[in-house]
């Protein structure tokens, strides 16, 4: 699929419906922001076309299974190497997992977090809330809170550590990758490869979400089994951009997270330069009020495993690295049985977020339960459940997400000692009647 798009420096005054888009999630792609910018039957010519560097960008083993390797060449109007060394520099709110703080047994809420008064982008506004693993082990993954009032100026960032999930709450992003540009809003996820170059400007004056770093291995799309060869989430439904670059010759500072650390180093040229690319590595993202949602017709509750939109395997029988679950409005149906998820305690950790309407959780908090930390409805809740007429029901109370890793969370300093932090939270819990004497 050959397709022309404009310099990304006319794209940054466009609107999400201009954007072009190719469909699918794995696919073989092709596109040209330059007709002829592409070479035929070959990807590494003597000479490529209009004096472009041909590059490949391996996100996968090379001698990985063919489903699942992920590659793609770019055709660039300069190469990657860098002129000068890389410095190191300050993290700020941006950490890497281990942290100090040991895992905890207790539950973890926190509302939503407050947006800087100062201008800050994507990068300085970044707070981290909990992680595990290591990339330096190439598993785990970490969570993210991104607070930005300002457009990442002259400014490019690449992370070697993990593939990031973006989820907005509160804004737009217009993100201008090395392939091409995403423009997401809330209800959307954009998804950037590990080691792919990008930069971040705001669609609005501010913006707020979630970022899920993922050390493991990519996302991909969790097998359906006897679910059958559709629902979830679709793959048509993903959006990969079409080439688009820009040639500024400006000075730009590159930012590269590795091994657990920041650094940086100053280009004398934009590195958003890729004219054409083909293969089947490439950013994505995705309308989550597309996921198409599964639950019972008969009785009970479903297992939120039903409700996974993208996986990064580990252990079949322990738990996935990290699984991303979407919770969309749908229809529950089920008789005789307790609506809301039961008390329960999981083999694996659940963090949970709002990226749009609430409950208990209003839009913009997380929650973590760890390993077997039983949870469950609170008191007013579950009396409230138990009580409801079972007719048909519509829930249209926005859009909720869970990450589930089999790893233990830390908590990092930083979000403990953070005002945003719940305090108390156990004492939620306590109001539960004994219920009605049991039979002699």
């Amino acid at each position: 699929m050959n397709v022309q798009t404009k310099n990304l420096a006319a794209l940054a005054s466009n609107v999400l419906d201009t954007l072009e888009y190719q469909s699918g999630f794995g696919n073989e792609f092709e596109t040209e922001a330059r007709a002829g910018a592409l070479p035929a039957g070959q990807n590494s010519p003597q000479r490529p076309p209009m004096g472009l560097y041909s590059e490949l960008v391996s996100g996968s083993t090379f001698s990985s299974p063919r489903a699942l390797n992920r590659r793609s060449y770019l055709y660039r109007l300069r190469p990657s190497t860098l002129p000068g060394e890389f410095r190191q520099i300050a993290e700020k709110g941006f950490l890497t997992p281990p942290f100090s703080r040991a895992p905890s047994p207790d539950a973890y809420r926190w509302a939503a977090f407050s947006l800087p008064a100062e201008p800050v982008d994507f990068i300085d506004g970044m707070i981290t809330l909990c992680g595990n693993g290591s990339p330096m082990q190439q598993q785990g993954m970490a969570m993210h809170i991104y607070r930005a009032t300002a457009s990442m100026e002259d400014r490019v960032f690449g992370n070697a550590d993990g593939e990031m999930l973006i989820l907005p709450e509160l804004g737009g992003l217009r993100i201008f990758t090395e392939f091409g540009v995403l423009e997401v809003k809330p209800g959307d996820l954009a998804l950037i490869p590990k080691g792919v170059k990008f930069r971040v400007d705001l669609v609005g004056p501010q913006a707020r979400g979630y970022i899920c770093e993922n050390f493991g291995a990519s996302f991909r799309l969790p097998e359906l089994g006897i679910v059958g060869s559709n629902g979830l989430a679709n793959a048509i439904d993903f959006r990969a951009p079409v080439a688009a670059f820009e040639d500024k010759q400006t000075p730009t500072q590159l930012i590269q997270k590795f091994a657990g650390r920041l650094w940086a180093t100053e280009l004398d040229h934009s590195p958003l330069d890729v004219v054409a690319w083909r293969g089947s590595l490439t950013p994505y993202k995705y309308d989550l009020y597309r996921f198409v949602a599964l639950g019972s017709l008969t009785v009970d509750h479903p297992d939120p495993s039903l409700f996974t939109a993208l996986t990064s395997p580990s252990d079949p029988i322990a738990g996935p690295n990290a699984d991303f679950l979407v919770v969309t409005p749908r229809w529950s149906v089920a008789e005789h049985s307790m609506r809301l998820a039961g008390f329960h305690r999981n083999c694996v950790v659940e963090f949970s977020g709002i990226l749009e309407g609430g409950g208990v959780l209003q839009s913009g908090g997380a929650h973590i339960n760890n390993n077997w930390v039983p949870h469950g409805p609170e008191p007013a809740a579950l009396e409230g459940a138990r009580a409801a007429e079972l007719k048909p029901e519509r829930t249209d109370d926005g859009i909720k997400f869970l990450i589930e890793t089999r790893f233990p969370l830390q908590v990092t300093e930083i979000a403990y000692d953070a005002p945003e932090r719940m305090k108390g939270l156990a004492a939620r819990f306590g109001g539960y009647s004994r219920g009605h004497p049991l039979p002699s």
